[in-house]
């Protein structure tokens, strides 16, 4: 029997009981400074924008700091507390936390809830982490271009709280297997990004022409340019009789569109009055125009059961005059990117407008010569970025193998009431 089983069976053989988190937290929100308001040395500071792009799970040392001045109308987490950030572009990142584990207090910024808890941080992060977390958050979740979970509702979420003894015990496993899943995913992800490298620098140099004659613009050589309807103004999300899929960013991958159990569902008048819009047909190049800029995919397939969201573009080239895969690879190329980047407007959630799409300059050599190209990157995408096979398979299959681990380890017998 395993140290945690011995655990289980001697402090809580019974079961372990469901608790609220506003039965063992109480939260607050965060302050107000910026990233304008960072200085060299100071008191230390999160910006909720780092907890998706610079923290893991747990940090005791802050890479950004404020002024003294700055810092005296700030809110504070404390030694253990959980930070979480709860706005987002989509509902993957909202609620991602870190437990500030040192020993200063440090000043947290808007857009965030500071957990301040009485039970173990990282086992309390593992499980605002975990697939179980996830399906109650979902239901908490408004927005449609930002993604928020207010943080008063937050103190409804339950999980189970074990013994301090079991807590600690299911760190100390979970620590140990992330490390080394840690380790192992960093080597891959080495060799898979060498890889990449190589294919952009082939895919840029096969984009490439010499005459500018080849240039037209966007507008040109396409039958229309759409996009998908808001929720929020037309239908409802997941109501009990939605049983087609609504594509958002997150769902363009590799090329084309992968859904998974995550993905939004709409019924059958709201899929007809996104047809009615976005009029999807195969080879119509998907491309997301709005928060993360830039992912491209082409319809290969008829789109029966699903429809795009506000923000995902739907491009209809001439197909006698651009190949969809020819245009794909050109939207990726590091060249047109930086365009691309010129045009995009808006604050906190960035896009580029329609009309700004539609001026821009693409290379069209004839229609042999794109098939060749495409052709060519064909083969070299298929070897970098398939998912059924090769390094990319192998780094989600640890990433599966260890969410599976760590479900499983919060997963307890429920106490009987």
């Amino acid at each position: 029997m395993s140290r945690l089983a011995e655990l289980i069976e001697e402090l809580c053989p019974n079961g372990v009981e469901e608790k609220r988190l506003g039965d063992i937290a109480t939260i607050s929100r965060g302050g107000n400074f910026q990233k304008k308001d960072y200085v060299e040395n100071g008191v230390p500071c999160i910006h909720y924008g780092q907890i998706y792009t610079q923290y893991g799970l747990f940090v005791d040392k802050t890479i950004s700091f404020i002024s003294e001045e700055k810092a005296k109308k700030q809110k504070f987490a404390v030694k253990n507390d959980v930070v979480m950030a709860v706005t987002s572009e989509n509902i993957d990142d909202v609620c991602k936390c870190v437990a500030w584990l040192g020993d200063e207090d440090v000043a947290i910024s808007g857009h965030t809830a500071i957990i301040h808890h009485t039970i173990n941080p990282k086992y309390l992060v593992y499980y605002l982490h975990s697939t179980m977390f996830y399906k109650q958050k979902t239901k908490l979740a408004h927005g449609t271009k930002v993604i928020e979970v207010t943080p008063d509702k937050l103190l409804d979420i339950t999980l189970p709280v074990p013994p301090a003894e079991v807590q600690s015990e299911i760190v100390r496993i979970l620590d140990n297997f992330t490390e080394l899943t840690a380790e192992l995913t960093a080597e891959l992800t080495a060799e898979l990004t060498a890889r990449k490298k190589q294919y952009e620098y082939y895919r840029d140099q096969l984009l490439t022409f010499e005459s500018e004659t080849l240039m037209q613009p966007l507008g040109k050589v396409i039958l229309s340019l759409n996009t998908g309807l808001n929720p929020r103004q037309f239908f409802k999300l997941n109501t009990e009789d939605a049983h087609n899929y609504y594509v958002t960013i997150r769902e363009i991958q590799n090329s084309t569109i992968i859904v998974s159990d995550k993905t939004d569902k709409i019924n059958d008048e709201a899929l007809r009055l996104c047809n009615n819009r976005s009029n999807l047909e195969v080879g119509d190049v998907l491309f997301s125009g709005t928060g993360t800029i830039g992912e491209t995919a082409v319809i290969s397939k008829p789109p029966i059961n699903w429809n795009i969201k506000e923000g995902v573009y739907s491009i209809k080239p001439k197909k006698e005059l651009l190949n969809p895969r020819y245009l794909m690879y050109i939207l990726r190329t590091d060249t047109m990117k930086k365009m691309i980047a010129k045009k995009v407007a808006g604050g906190t959630v960035k896009s580029i407008p329609m009309a700004e799409m539609r001026k821009l300059q693409i290379p069209l050599p004839s229609i042999e010569e794109q098939q060749r190209i495409v052709d060519i990157l064909d083969r070299f995408d298929t070897l970098c970025n398939d998912l059924t096979s090769g390094l990319p398979a192998e780094i989600e299959a640890r990433q599966k193998q260890y969410e599976y681990y760590r479900d499983t380890l919060l997963t307890f017998k429920r106490k009987a009431e």
